[in-house]
């Protein structure tokens, strides 16, 4: 597997990769926080406005590592299939909800998100492993209007290609690794990404 130096370097080959968009009305969409450094640089290659979309996984009551669904700040989506009460779904929609609101107020204050409707979306993240929290922060995004959705990630597993082309207009990645075994395996430097990272860049990008 090619390796990179970190996320920055992996944004900076990234954007190579996305300039038939150049002319087009896009917004750079990162999910915090790993997929933030990535999409800052994005966003600052071509100078498009970069946001943020907060997306929590919901658990199953009895297993909570295995997602039935995820919530965002305004919607949610719930896999049917599973038998949950509505009760305790209602109150962790909650729960996540209240979380996700105190991440925004520190991240972007009372700073309304950039509309999307009619616009294309470069959905960002620093990697896809399972890739379930990506497809449902897609089909959140969807409920947004946007005039399609692109999804550029560094790194991802070559079993995900066909499943993740289903959901969205463009996939743009770096490597798929037959032999996935971590996202971080693809950087020589995979710390953590700080909550005062997030807070500078995304201030950073609105400077542009």
């Amino acid at each position: 597997m090619k390796v990179v130096r970190d996320r920055a370097e992996a944004g900076k080959l990234l954007a190579q990769k996305l300039e038939k968009f150049r002319d087009e009305e896009v917004v750079v969409i990162a999910i915090p926080r790993g997929g933030v450094p990535v999409a800052y640089e994005i966003a600052n290659y071509f100078n498009f406005p970069m946001d943020i979309i907060l997306v929590k996984k919901i658990g199953h009551p009895n297993n909570s590592e295995y997602a039935i669904g995820a919530v965002s700040l305004n919607s949610y989506i719930l896999d049917e299939r599973y038998d949950v009460s509505y009760l305790d779904i209602e109150a962790e929609i909650l729960r996540i909800r209240e979380e996700l609101f105190r991440k925004q107020q520190l991240y972007i204050g009372k700073q309304e998100p950039i509309d999307v409707e009619d616009k294309i979306v470069c959905l960002v993240d620093d990697g896809i492993a399972t890739g379930k929290t990506i497809l449902a922060t897609i089909e959140l995004l969807k409920a947004k209007r946007p005039k399609a959705i692109a999804l550029a990630v560094p790194v991802l597993p070559q079993e995900k290609i066909e499943e993740l082309t289903k959901y969205v207009d463009e996939l743009i990645y770096l490597n798929a690794s037959s032999d996935f075994h971590a996202v971080g395996e693809f950087y020589d430097s995979f710390e953590q990404v700080t909550d005062e990272e997030v807070i500078r860049l995304l201030k950073e990008a609105q400077k542009k």
